[in-house]
């Protein structure tokens, strides 16, 4: 856990939903194991959306599209999304969820692999979300902050791998020690490349918040 369970269950108690057909889709989605945004993630997108107020979203990570229906949600009618998702079992669920939400016009979804669909992107986005593999983020990264913006904002969600990032490399699982070193690395970049403005926070299963404030930046 990134902060105390206590504190966790008492903040997601506060919350007020999403509405009827995303509850429903977020059960189905907890249910089933499919990986989607905490509660926590939510609930700061929705207040970086209204203060942003972006109108070209890319999302790197569909799975079932219940974040690409939250950012829709909270965001003007005249808001598009770009979605990318490799995983062909999700692909059409989120298709039909984002049919039966009735947001097939705001929404397209890219099939394929992002390391692939990114370098042949070349519109410009207000707001970038990161979500897809997290050992890939390092590779995705030069092609987001090349179609961002500037002023542009990416969210990077699941950064600190519940809480490993902060343990030795041999006290994470033999598994999991790639992501961790390349997560690290990420962190890094973002902390340290000039032309980007970096804060990360320990919400949900921890967000970096990256800022481009100028053209050519270089990674």
């Amino acid at each position: 856990m990134i902060i105390p369970e206590r504190m966790s269950v008492y903040l997601n108690s506060l919350d007020t939903g999403n509405g009827a057909f995303l509850d429903a889709l977020e059960q189905r989605a907890l249910e089933e194991e499919v990986p989607i945004i905490r509660p926590a993630m939510q609930s700061m997108m929705k207040v970086l959306l209204a203060i942003h107020r972006p109108k070209k979203i890319l999302e790197v990570g569909t799975a079932v599209g219940f974040s690409a229906l939250l950012m829709a949600l909270h965001t003007d009618e005249d808001c598009r999304i770009t979605t990318i998702e490799n995983y062909e079992k999700r692909i059409p669920l989120a298709r039909e969820n984002f049919r039966r939400a009735g947001m097939e016009e705001r929404i397209t979804l890219l099939e394929g692999d992002a390391a692939q669909i990114l370098p042949t992107l070349q519109e410009s986005f207000d707001l970038i979300f990161m979500d897809a593999a997290k050992g890939q983020y390092l590779h995705f990264l030069p092609d987001a902050v090349r179609l961002l913006r500037v002023g542009g904002l990416l969210v990077s969600d699941n950064v600190l791998q519940d809480g490993d990032l902060i343990e030795s490399h041999y006290a994470v699982e033999r598994r999991n020690r790639t992501i961790y070193k390349r997560m690290r690395e990420y962190l890094y970049v973002l902390k340290h490349t000039d032309g980007l403005l970096t804060s990360i926070v320990p919400a949900g299963d921890g967000a970096a918040l990256t800022v481009k404030q100028r053209e050519g930046v270089a990674i």
